[in-house]
């Protein structure tokens, strides 16, 4: 019987012994979450599947425990055939900087594709609800950390823009800064209001924190202006004006009613509210002196970026400090599609509230972005609107349509203007000409885009 020839493709070939098994090729992408102390990084790997086959571990925060922590990575990734992986830290505090950066950059993990994503701690946080049991541990943490980049919808992976982050340093210090010297001012009112219950009813200066409003309330009682003759305490206050009042009768008169009006204070809390007063008055000197010699070093840092860069400058209002913070969280305005994804990674943008045929008219802000960035354009705009008439026109129009909450509502929706503008200048390399740009007038609420009209978001806040 004749043997039939056998194809040569139909079976193949089997390796010879001395061939040996053939490796597997890597395949898939490996997530790791890692939760991040002063003291240690707890670690959590999850293979595509979602399969946790390694036991959560932790390292030293140190560059020895990140070293170590890169190479255990690259070893696991050829022990389970990865081909690449997905790092999230969330961005906390500043403890996780330094393990961003090595882990980005660390001819360690070389052989592996790998991207390093600083995530918002809301992206995780929402995720967390959706587990009720286990409480609340490190080990968790890293675990839900390595779910939610499984999960996918990420930002854009973490990257350091050595032009612009050295500026976020300084800017974000002043920011701290100035939000400790509004906490203070606060704290003194209120026990000013113990001492001098009608000093800011009458508001006799405008400003109670001016030279000669400080110099009446450290050198005078309550009980002591009432009883000062009028010839005297107009004298005193013109001379720590220094001839300043143009009505120093009338600013004399108001100090005194505002005197007899008071409460009096007890004789034995006059020592304790004085010395808190004169204490919170001395922090509040001292900030103000840390946050000009910060804004010195802001002005220089700034000046040494390249012209083209810093063209926002030339916006009246946008002086050294606004024009360095807005390019220090911003960075590269090619990272965002447009200037509505520029206001949606600073979360000034309103998302609607539908259901069924009813729609609200009213939504509230998204704050769903940079905080940093957000609030840099919320105070440059407000300080863009005294200088520009273009923009103090549009503030005044919008104050007149709110009818609650006027000012806020209407120099947020100023700064969403600004958003537009600075974008354009970035964008263009150029400076700002008012007689080249037409009175601005933006849609009414109801006529914006919705959200997937708008072009996607391409970076997202840290």
């Amino acid at each position: 019987m004749p043997t039939r020839s056998r194809s040569r493709n139909a079976i193949p070939a089997t390796p010879s012994i001395e061939e040996g098994p053939q490796p597997r090729p890597a395949t898939g992408v490996g997530y790791v979450g890692l939760d991040v102390s002063q003291d240690e990084v707890v670690a959590c790997l999850l293979l595509p599947d979602g399969r946790e086959t390694v036991r959560r571990w932790a390292v030293a925060n140190t560059q020895g425990g990140a070293e170590a922590l890169a190479a255990r990575l690259a070893a696991l990734a050829g022990e389970h055939h990865l081909a690449g992986g997905r790092i999230g830290v969330e961005a906390t505090n500043l403890y996780w900087w330094h393990l961003a950066c090595l882990l980005k950059d660390t001819p360690l993990l070389s052989g592996v594709a790998h991207e390093v994503y600083a995530l918002n701690p809301k992206l995780v946080t929402g995720l967390k609800k959706a587990y009720t049991d286990g409480g609340k541990t490190d080990r968790r943490d890293a675990f839900f950390i390595a779910e939610r980049l499984r999960i996918g919808r990420l930002p854009a992976p973490f990257h350091v823009d050595v032009l612009y982050a050295p500026l976020q340093r300084p800017t974000r210090f002043r920011a701290h800064l100035a939000q400790s010297l509004a906490r203070e001012k606060n704290c003194f009112l209120s026990f000013l209001f113990l001492k001098f219950s009608a000093f800011g009813q009458q508001d006799p200066f405008g400003d109670p924190f001016g030279a000669t409003s400080l110099a009446v309330l450290e050198h005078f009682s309550t009980e002591e202006l009432v009883q000062m003759p009028f010839e005297d305490l107009a004298e005193f206050v013109q001379r720590q004006g220094r001839g300043r009042f143009a009505d120093l009768a009338e600013v004399a008169a108001t100090l005194a009613r505002a005197a007899r009006d008071s409460y009096r204070l007890g004789e034995h809390a006059v020592e304790p509210v004085t010395l808190v007063l004169g204490t919170t008055m001395a922090t509040i000197r001292t900030l103000h002196a840390q946050i000009k010699e910060v804004d010195k070093t802001i002005a220089r840092e700034v000046a040494a970026l390249p012209p083209e860069r810093r063209t926002i400058g030339s916006v009246p209002g946008l002086g050294p400090v606004w024009t360095a913070s807005l390019l220090a969280e911003i960075g590269d305005i090619h990272r965002f599609g447009d200037d509505a994804a520029l206001a949606r990674y600073a979360g000034l943008v309103w998302n609607p509230h539908e259901s069924g045929s009813f729609q609200a008219d009213d939504t509230a802000l998204s704050k769903a972005g940079n905080a940093y960035l957000r609030y840099y354009l919320v105070e440059a705009a407000n300080s863009v609107r005294l200088h520009c008439a273009e923009y103090r026109d549009f503030y005044a129009a919008k104050l007149a349509q709110s009818p609650k909450h006027a000012h806020k509502r209407a120099v947020v929706l100023t700064a969403r203007k600004l958003v537009r503008l600075v974008d354009a200048l970035l964008r263009a390399g150029a400076v700002y000409h008012p007689q080249d740009r037409k009175e601005g007038h933006t849609p009414p609420h109801a006529a914006r885009l919705r959200p997937h009209q708008r072009t996607p978001l391409v970076a997202s806040a840290s």
